[in-house]
């Protein structure tokens, strides 16, 4: 192999993202731009459900919260003491994106509802979803969702 096919390659391997296989403090998202991965804090409990992103001031640009329900439902959430503007993906339970709210306002205590059963919900800093392409029919994957009839399961 000459020079410039190892370069190529080096090159190559530096620009494709390493995705490990399932973390539970990850969820990964695939759909038309390829694949993303958000570092996530789980909201399970009605606790952690209840305060989810309230009080921060900032959040790192790939994190996020990913609220997981016990069974698909109808939600629908807030931005009570909310400081920072969201992206809300209500999430089915086959791992599919049900919908996309953008940008919900801080601060604000309009509802904002799934407009249909999800299983969960992942917050992430708002304008991300637009910015990297992520729409509703994209996969989501996390080793907390269900795994049986998901679209893109853990492996």
């Amino acid at each position: 192999m000459g020079i410039l096919h190892r370069l190529t390659a080096v090159l190559f391997l530096a620009a494709t993202p390493v995705f490990a296989d399932c973390e539970a403090d990850r969820v990964d998202i695939r759909g038309d731009f390829g694949t993303i991965g958000f570092r996530v804090e789980l909201a399970v409990t009605p606790a952690e459900q209840t305060r989810g992103l309230m009080f921060r001031e900032e959040m790192a640009r790939l994190a996020g919260m990913l609220f997981i329900y016990p069974e698909a439902q109808e939600t629908a959430f807030w931005m009570r003491n909310t400081l920072i503007p969201l992206d809300m993906i209500f999430i089915e339970a086959d791992g599919r994106i049900l919908k996309i709210h953008e940008n919900a306002i801080p601060g604000d205590e309009t509802p904002i509802r799934s407009d249909g059963p999800s299983i969960a919900v992942l917050e992430i800093n708002g304008g991300l979803a637009r910015e990297f392409g992520i729409e509703v029919g994209d996969e989501v994957r996390n080793p907390a969702l269900p795994q049986d009839g998901a679209l893109w399961p853990c492996p």
